[in-house]
């Protein structure tokens, strides 16, 4: 293969074949095409596109790339839920064990954050113990034993995936819909799902800024899973306001265990709720979506989901006695700050950026992926777009190291909220539901 021509053939608009870009995936991971040439080709895509056919082919390659995940026969469908990210998004974490007590296998290939898009890794790695670097086999036998597991990728799955991010993060390459579509759906297909419900989110403090291009990154990569053998559907969903009532990692367990607690903010509940019931309804498990919420609704008010939180906990290395005892302080970081409403009204912004920025600064974020994470600094007590609000309460929290920090976050957040004598409706949490 003469790698130089195909990327003269992509940068001239002209559509690669399917068996280029295979041999291209495979050289590149065996390291005999250089970085150098693959962020050409990269570039080469960015601004050309691809089509449909090329972008199935190009997840494809990623997904054969490295090793896939083989369960055994089961009734139980393998199920997967996946969120472009956002500020306070900790849907996840409740929602694995609550579709495990719903009869599902949960293989949740999760990731870590950059910049003010929080990573479930993260999350997870501020329990005590707990470990997300899970080899195949130990996968495979949690999902079947437990009924879900959330992990990273191993070495060995989805490697091209790994390859081309890095070099897409300093190209300014990230943007691209079919690069995000083959990104995401490869990891998700080397899973052998049933199905799959992804969050697609717009907004402030969105990957996807608007509708318009959540919708766009939503229909490519609902099409292009379902082309796949993989049922799957797009929630598109609000991201001008946090999620929850917490952002910052340990603060966000703390938020998923409420929800498991039936105590969750009514947001978080709503989602999880709701992508129960879209993955009950898409392995016909429930007739309809009121059935399967439901379904979900009953299943999480039982309080089996957080026993089961705690069994995959177990699972997964974590100390249940220092977590439980974690889970009783009012807070963990060294220094907590209150910033108050200095008027009487209700709250008509609580502006997400500009949250998941001071949640970043504090460290609970990273600007590279070598940035190392302070799991208990954070954001919570969020006082959310419509509620009330009178003079002296208090409208957030912060989780700082120190006081000089603490003291920098509450200057900042300040900007991130209005208060208005007229009550303002929220948008609704989901906006729109794509599917085939």
């Amino acid at each position: 293969m003469n790698f130089l021509s195909l990327i003269e053939s992509k940068r001239d608009g002209r559509e690669l074949e399917p068996a280029q870009i295979k041999e291209t995936i495979a050289a590149y991971v065996a390291g005999r095409i250089p970085d150098y040439q693959m962020t050409a080709l990269l570039m080469a895509i960015y601004f050309r596109g691809l089509t449909t056919e090329e972008t199935s082919a190009l997840t494809l390659a990623m997904r054969d790339s490295g090793d896939a995940l083989q369960f055994p026969k089961d009734p139980r469908p393998l199920v997967d839920k996946h969120s472009t990210g956002g500020v306070g998004d900790k849907v996840s974490l409740p929602l694995a064990p609550l579709l495990a007590c719903l009869g599902f296998r949960v293989p949740m290939i999760s990731g870590r954050g950059l910049g003010i898009t929080g990573g479930t890794l993260d999350k997870l790695e501020a329990i005590p113990g707990f470990t997300t670097a899970l080899d195949l086999e130990r996968i495979i036998a949690t999902v079947q034993s437990v009924g879900c597991v959330i992990c990273g990728q191993t070495a060995r799955m989805v490697p091209a995936d790994k390859g081309l991010y890095a070099l897409r993060d300093v190209t300014g390459t990230v943007p691209s819909i079919p690069l995000i579509t083959a990104s995401i759906l490869s990891k998700k297909l080397a899973e052998n799902l049933d199905a799959l419900v992804l969050d697609v989110k717009f907004g402030a403090a969105a990957f996807m800024p608007t509708l318009h291009k959540a919708n766009e990154l939503a229909v490519a990569m609902v099409e292009l899973g379902n082309q796949c053998g993989v049922n799957t559907r797009a929630l598109l969903t609000n991201m001008d306001r946090p999620l929850g009532r917490a952002a910052g990692n340990w603060l966000e367990v703390k938020e998923a265990v409420h929800c498991l607690e039936g105590l969750g903010p009514p947001d978080l509940q709503e989602l999880v709720i709701a992508f129960a019931a879209h993955l009950l309804v898409q392995t016909d498990q429930a007739k309809s979506l009121k059935a399967g919420r439901t379904q979900a609704r009953a299943c999480l008010d039982s309080g089996q989901p957080r026993r089961k939180w705690d069994e995959m906990l177990m699972a997964q290395g974590a100390n249940l006695e220092e977590f439980s005892r974690k889970l009783k302080l009012d807070h963990t970081a060294p220094v907590v700050r209150e910033l108050s409403a200095e008027r009487d009204g209700y709250v008509t912004c609580c502006d997400p950026r500009v949250i998941g920025e001071v949640v970043r600064d504090l460290g609970g974020g990273r600007l590279t992926k070598e940035m190392i994470i302070h799991h208990d600094v954070g954001v919570d007590m969020l006082v959310p777009p419509g509620e009330p609000v009178s003079f002296g309460s208090i409208l957030c929290r912060v989780h700082a190291i120190d006081p000089v920090q603490a003291d920098a976050a509450l200057a900042r957040l300040k900007g991130a909220f209005e208060v208005s004598e007229l009550r303002e409706e929220p948008a609704p949490l989901v906006e729109r539901v794509i599917e085939m």
